[in-house]
């Protein structure tokens, strides 16, 4: 291969590759917050964590993110809208923790949307589930969906259900 065909081609890859990074909103709004605990909204910092998890592993997919204040489904390039559909937070420490997350998504490419997804996770706290707040077991079933939809963001599929399902 020469020099100007190997330049051509790092040229179209680097193109491509700025093309396929994926903006997502800096926090994942409530879908209706009057569905969700106080203490949840309050205390759990979900709408930050989700996109934060996203992110790091679609890092690990090689697939570059961005964060943006606020996207759209019609903005330009490739665009993930991420909600939080639904915050169960039952039990504590002493008898036993029964924590829920849902959220919902979709991926659009220049205003089509080409694939979305419904996510959900339970936990009951794990090994030393004792020791554990509600918050941190709610961060873990956040945390299981931000890799569950990086996993989807590498091969997107329209109608996709993720996790726990």
């Amino acid at each position: 291969m020469s020099f100007r065909t190997a330049a051509l081609i790092a040229a179209l890859a680097a193109g491509t590759a700025q093309a396929d990074v994926v903006t997502l909103q800096r926090t994942a709004p409530w879908v209706d917050e009057t569905r969700i605990a106080s203490n949840i909204r309050a205390e759990c910092d979900l709408p930050n964590k989700l996109p934060a998890y996203i992110a790091e592993y679609a890092e690990e997919k090689r697939i570059r993110t961005r964060f943006s204040d606020a996207v759209a489904p019609g903005d330009a390039g490739r665009v993930l809208i991420v909600e939080i559909d639904e915050a169960v937070s039952r039990g504590n420490a002493f008898i036993g923790h029964q924590k829920f997350t849902r959220a919902k998504g979709a991926l659009y490419e220049n205003g089509a949307e080409i694939g979305n997804f419904v996510a959900q996770r339970y936990s009951m706290g794990g090994a030393f589930a004792g020791y554990k707040g509600s918050c941190s077991v709610l961060g873990r079933t956040v945390k299981a969906i931000g890799k569950d939809v990086a996993e989807w963001m590498a091969a997107p599929t329209k109608d996709a259900r993720l996790g726990d399902q």
